[in-house]
């Protein structure tokens, strides 16, 4: 049997050349009749196996019957039942050729995206340490925004996947990054977004207050939200490699000045540069609302001897001067703060490790002259203080004393 190649040449010199099956013989070495079937084959010469029977064969109708009633059976499971003998992976093989027969058909549609329509919203959890402070590592969640038209890119890294934290994360990227509010934000069943059709707290203030509104798929519908999946991968293949980070806000410096260069890439499925493409998108989304909405954790509290207020998982002291009062706390994803009657009282960088104790030392000078004023003695009060003329009493209640002088009087002697 000849190669593809000697056949193509064989056709070639033939007719292309003109020359006979004698002569092109001659020229390969190859024989003649060899020549003679390579110019009468239409198609190229290719190697097949004659089928043969085969050891899965007896097996294969009981395999079938209970794929067709359990599809998606595991074959170390479908082995078992029929009491297959043979090599483990050769039934796997054959299994997986049989299945795609009896399960459901799930076609992905390829879909059109309007300027200004969505955005897709997704969590990235990057592979590599960060240190946290004090010794403490970690991999916080990464909040990735796409614009679905454009394609632009936002991310920002979080404290927590918190509900405050995610819609402080999404407005700082709406307002920060993308510079408009997409009229639907695509989120998957992410817990601190909402889940069975129910947004979690705070979320519809959120939306409301932008006019938008947030889509959450249901649950294997990876096509629906691909783009932010993508880009996901794309982070973790063209950003991550080659850095290092020293903390969480070196992470998000770092990402600040790459997301530019990312977003002037040109991307094959819309033949176009995001950073072009967005002006389209703006100018059909929403526009920022004239006021900032509410985000973070706010709540309120009277402050106890402990000058501490317990904010994700840390204390952070606050002015002692409030103690006993009520005290609201605010924290965003980069402070905490802490007011007293519209006063701020304490006001500290949020930490990103746990189980810390964050001491403003201002606030223990002032503890320490507040406890050394409780402490001090205070000053008695004489005994002439205390003595009063008890003819006051008489008075106030009406008693008038006629004295005479057989009268005794208090303190003398008769």
């Amino acid at each position: 049997m000849i190669s593809v190649q000697d056949w193509a040449e064989i056709r070639h010199l033939h007719f292309a050349e003109g020359l006979s099956a004698r002569a092109i013989a001659s020229w390969l070495g190859l024989a003649r009749a060899t020549v003679s079937r390579a110019l009468r084959a239409e198609a190229p010469p290719k190697y097949s196996r004659p089928p043969r029977p085969s050891g899965f064969d007896a097996y294969e109708p009981r395999v079938r019957a209970l794929l067709a009633q359990f599809p998606t059976m595991p074959a170390s499971v479908l082995a078992e039942r029929v009491e297959w003998t043979g090599s483990a992976s050769w039934f796997r093989k054959r299994v997986a050729v049989l299945r795609p027969e009896y399960l459901p058909k799930d076609p992905a549609d390829r879909l059109q995206y309007r300027p200004g329509d969505q955005a897709q919203c997704d969590l990235w959890f990057p592979p590599t340490s960060i240190p946290l402070g004090t010794g403490q590592v970690g991999t916080p969640p990464v909040l990735v925004i796409v614009a679905s038209y454009s394609r632009f890119l936002t991310a920002r890294m979080l404290p927590s996947r918190t509900s405050e934290d995610l819609v402080a994360g999404m407005w700082s990227l709406l307002a920060d990054q993308l510079g408009a509010v997409p009229r639907r934000l695509v989120w998957d069943n992410e817990a601190g977004i909402g889940r069975r059709n129910r947004l979690a707290q705070g979320v519809p203030e959120f939306t409301g207050a932008l006019g938008t509104r947030v889509l959450q798929l249901k649950p294997f519908d990876p096509e629906s939200k691909g783009i932010v999946e993508r880009m996901n991968h794309y982070l973790e293949t063209s950003f991550l490699p080659g850095r290092r980070f020293t903390s969480p806000v070196d992470f998000n410096a770092q990402l600040a000045q790459w997301l530019p260069v990312a977003n002037q890439r040109r991307v094959r499925a819309i033949a176009a540069r995001p950073a072009e493409q967005i002006k389209a998108d703006r100018a059909a989304m929403l526009p920022l609302p004239p006021n900032a909405p509410a985000i973070g954790r706010r709540s309120r509290i009277r402050l106890g001897r402990d000058y501490y207020i317990r904010q994700a998982g840390n204390d952070y002291s606050v002015d002692p001067a409030a103690i006993g009062a009520m005290v609201e706390v605010l924290t965003d994803l980069d402070t905490v703060t802490v007011t007293a009657d519209g006063q701020i009282v304490a006001a500290h960088q949020r930490a990103w490790a746990k189980n810390m104790t964050i001491t403003d030392p201002a606030h223990v000078v002032t503890a320490a002259t507040l406890r050394a004023a409780f402490q001090r003695p205070r000053p008695t009060v004489g005994d002439e203080e205390l003595l009063r003329d008890l003819s006051v009493y008489d008075r106030a209640f009406g008693v008038e004393i006629e004295i005479d002088e057989n009268t005794i009087l208090d303190g003398e002697v008769a």
